[in-house]
């Protein structure tokens, strides 16, 4: 296939960005997206020019390391990460317009890189638990209901990529704060401090200036790993049981 990229080229965070257009033949509907990219660095390269950065780590969709913004929508036409996206969901002679995630809390460090440290400090807000845990066989000896473990398993799959936050028209990442908080306290081992907890990462949230969530469920219908809107709700449930209880932190 032939295709026409419009890629967002930003040089650093303080540097204006603007649109660039590129051609690049020959790509086969068997590589992934990213695939595609590294063909149009090498290209680029051999002609010069400096190559766009873009995230990546173990492209098997695990470690949510990528994340771009396809045609304006997160990760593209398929519900799965930027790199385990195919040409093959494209066509001959499409023109592709490729954009980092949108948010005041995911500054742009360089082209299609953002900076989602944001996560990073809402997890340690309050995204651990104290409880000794033994080893494997001994945290096995802990009967757990299989809801509560389905359930918290479900949240513990969130990757941390961001899709939730770049499609959410309020850029906020209550998701993925739904997701931690909720797969830590469902479980036996996470109840000590589930009430510090929600409350912290919460208002690390707020203080990272991610939006506000208005239900809308963009986050949820974009995410690769199905996390579910309900999971907010969760959250709220917390959030709303640690106040009545007095706790303001």
């Amino acid at each position: 296939m032939n295709i026409t990229l419009r890629v967002w080229r930003q040089k650093g965070p303080d540097d204006k960005g603007r649109m660039v257009t590129y051609q690049v033949p020959d790509v086969s509907p068997d590589m992934s997206f990213l695939e595609m990219l590294d063909v149009l660095n090498e290209k680029l390269q051999l002609e010069g020019e400096e190559p766009v950065a873009f995230d990546h780590d173990c492209r098997e969709g695990i470690c949510g390391a990528c994340g771009v913004v396809i045609d304006g929508e997160a990760h593209g036409p398929e519900t799965t990460t930027t790199c385990q996206l195919h040409m093959r969901s494209f066509k001959d002679g499409d023109t592709i317009t490729v954009e980092p995630w949108r948010a005041k809390a995911f500054p742009v460090i360089k082209d299609l890189v953002v900076d989602r440290g944001a996560f990073d400090r809402i997890i340690q807000a309050g995204g651990y638990i104290s409880a000794p845990t033994g080893t494997a066989p001994d945290a096995h000896a802990m009967p757990v209901p299989k809801a509560d473990a389905d359930r918290a398993f479900d949240a513990a799959t969130c990757i941390g990529c961001g899709a939730c936050v770049a499609a959410c028209p309020n850029a906020s990442g209550m998701l993925f704060t739904a997701a931690k908080v909720t797969h830590l306290g469902m479980l036996p081992q996470g109840q000590p401090e589930r009430q510090a907890r929600v409350i912290k990462m919460v208002n690390q949230h707020d203080e990272e200036d991610f939006g506000g969530c208005t239900n809308i469920g963009e986050c949820a219908a974009v995410c690769p790993k199905g996390i579910p809107l309900d999971t907010i709700s969760q959250l709220n449930r917390d959030l709303l049981g640690a106040l009545a209880s007095g706790r303001t932190e």
